[in-house]
């Protein structure tokens, strides 16, 4: 569209997560470093937290572009997943078959899997991402398979990936276990305005044909004001502005077409609504989270949890619909339970009922009904006359005859002939 009006090969601020784009800011470079420590230390589990478009997808695509042949990674992106739905994703997407199988058997297949990688040689790297909308039992499972391991190190090695809702799950009294196996850390903090004009002209040079196209800083200090420093915010606003001055046909891009972008989109409501891009919404209801304590300092990334009372109520209320989304899956998968039973029950009432007509001896065949015509395996008596025959009543014989046939014992063809 604006590609060769301003010399780009492509268009520099789309929102899939390319890792060629990655602008390594201060966040981002510390965020992989605790990745690849992590991945290469063998420890527990590894966690990575952020807002929602602040990069976390494009860090993970980034890790896994450099990983060496000596590691083979399973990736879950969907995760709302029950306890087996969610070790059935992993299996399968190491290229296992754990249909027809029983959780146990499941379960050895895998740990079987494991130990034969481990043997030639590599590490099986279990990623999941959007973590944050796994269930209490299915993290619980997750923490169940990292005990998988051998008397020298774990044989699989987890990476949780999600929103700041996951750290508030993690806080949950029911996965202290889960959590004291965390050993790896960091929360991804929004870019400051310098990082954000650095990382939109990054993203136009790497673009570019030839002499790439800045934005001046009075541009990318209106743009991050908008955005909040939160990648995907900016790409929006940066790829609106160069559409807008496409079809202004503007060479150079200044603050008052910025402010005119900015005013639209919210008027269309893409940008939405102003938010804290360090907000912790939580799945946990309020009354349970005022107990916890949210002022507890993240060692790894040096981010302090905000108090509970600065809880917006728009946070408040997103935490009481997820709360009654996760009761509505829970509520539907026993439903789905329940019907499988009831299926289960069905097919067995009919397998015994066919069962007992099997055993049962079979009737004597009936007689076959008449039919008309009738066919050429009855056959017909010289006494029974056709349709077409003519009975005609035998002669009586006279006087003479019967006294010559009693005294004198004639034939009767002979007195016939007489």
């Amino acid at each position: 569209m604006y590609e060769r009006f301003y010399r780009l090969r492509e268009r520099p601020f789309a929102l899939t997560p390319d890792p060629d784009y990655l602008y390594p800011s201060r966040v981002h470079r510390e965020a992989l470093s605790y990745l690849r420590y992590g991945i290469e230390s063998h420890a527990g589990f590894i966690v990575i937290t952020g807002a929602i478009g602040s990069g976390k997808t494009m860090l993970l695509q980034t890790m896994m572009r450099s990983l060496d042949g000596q590691t083979t990674v399973a990736r879950i992106m969907n995760t709302l997943l029950d306890p087996r739905e969610l070790v059935e994703s992993a299996m399968i997407d190491l290229g296992l078959d754990p249909s027809g199988s029983s959780k146990p058997a499941m379960l050895k297949q895998f740990g079987d899997f494991l130990v034969n990688e481990r043997m030639a040689g590599r590490l099986v790297l279990l990623v999941i991402d959007e973590a944050q909308n796994l269930t209490l039992p299915a993290l619980e499972e997750i923490r169940m398979l990292s005990n998988l391991e051998t008397e020298k190190s774990k044989l699989l090695q987890i990476v949780l990936m999600g929103q700041p809702d996951l750290r508030d799950k993690l806080d949950r009294p029911e996965l202290e276990q889960l959590r004291q196996r965390i050993t790896v850390s960091y929360h991804l903090d929004p870019l400051d305005a310098e990082e954000t004009a650095h990382y939109i002209n990054h993203r136009l040079a790497r673009a570019s044909i030839g002499a790439p196209l800045e934005f001046s800083r009075d541009v990318t200090d209106r743009v991050h004001a908008r955005s909040g420093g939160v990648p995907r915010l900016i790409n929006v606003i940066s790829d609106a502005t160069l559409v807008f001055g496409y079809g202004e046909e503007r060479c150079e891009i200044d603050g008052s077409l910025v402010d005119e972008v900015i005013a639209d989109l919210d008027a269309t409501g893409v940008l939405g609504p102003r938010s804290n891009p360090n907000r912790h919404a939580s799945v946990i209801p309020v009354e349970a989270a005022a107990t916890m304590n949210e002022s507890q300092p993240n060692v790894a990334s040096g981010v302090t949890r905000p108090d509970a009372s600065a809880r917006t109520v728009e946070d408040d209320g997103r935490a009481r619909q997820l709360l009654e989304r996760e009761k509505q899956l829970k509520a539907r998968e026993l439903e789905m339970a329940t019907r499988e039973r009831e299926l289960a029950e069905q097919r067995r009432v009919l397998a015994e009922q066919y069962r007992i007509l099997r055993a049962k001896p079979a009737p004597a065949a009936a007689a076959a009904p008449s039919s008309w015509p009738p066919t050429a395996a009855v056959q017909r008596t010289s006494a029974q006359p056709t349709a077409f025959t003519t009975i005609r009543p035998a002669r009586r014989a006279g006087l003479w005859s019967r006294v010559k046939q009693t005294f004198l014992g004639t034939e009767r063809a002979v007195e016939d002939s007489l």
